[in-house]
């Protein structure tokens, strides 16, 4: 089941991310966070109204996503960054595509123009996911991070929304 995140889901979030950050490229950094740190992020993204997705089974979260500003200058308030996770018991059941069609689905309905996927280039499945979804690549930056004792290049990911029905500067 695909439902918007609580309060209460933050403690399965919480292990999901953390298994990413400490086993895998997907999440740049080094440290796990804490409960506190996701309680502030989870503030955060309600109180600029972005979404919060969870995939739900067994009262269990296994998945999540959301996305939020692109860049913080106002022209690129139509192009949003989105990111998904998902357990690593439950990968490769589609959950994450789950999780996408429902994020591009808000995404299109508040007319964003762009989202965006930061990916690590060596994560082919979450490529072959987004490439399946319509997604294009449009960049890579070699060596934009490092982690786990070697660089790791940055590959860019675009889809194409509907956007705006008149696009404002305002």
């Amino acid at each position: 089941m695909i439902r918007e995140a609580t309060k209460k889901d933050l403690i399965d979030m919480l292990e999901i991310y953390n298994d990413a950050i400490l086993n895998t490229t997907a999440v740049y950094t080094y440290k796990p966070q804490t409960l506190e740190s996701r309680q502030v992020w989870y503030n955060q993204k309600l109180e600029e109204g972005c979404p919060i997705l969870v995939c739900e089974q067994d009262d269990k979260v296994v998945g999540f996503a959301t996305f939020g500003p692109f860049r913080p200058w106002p022209a690129y308030k139509y192009t949003i960054e989105h990111s998904v996770y998902v357990h690593k018991d439950y990968r490769n059941q589609r959950i994450a595509t789950k999780l996408m069609q429902e994020l591009i689905k808000i995404a299109n309905e508040r007319e964003y123009a762009t989202l965006v996927a930061g990916i690590d280039a060596a994560n082919e499945g979450s490529i072959k996911m987004h490439e399946r979804m319509g997604f294009e690549c449009s960049g890579v930056i070699k060596k934009a991070g490092f982690k786990f004792d070697k660089w790791l290049d940055l590959v860019f990911y675009q889809l194409d929304l509907k956007g705006p029905k008149i696009p404002s500067e305002e």
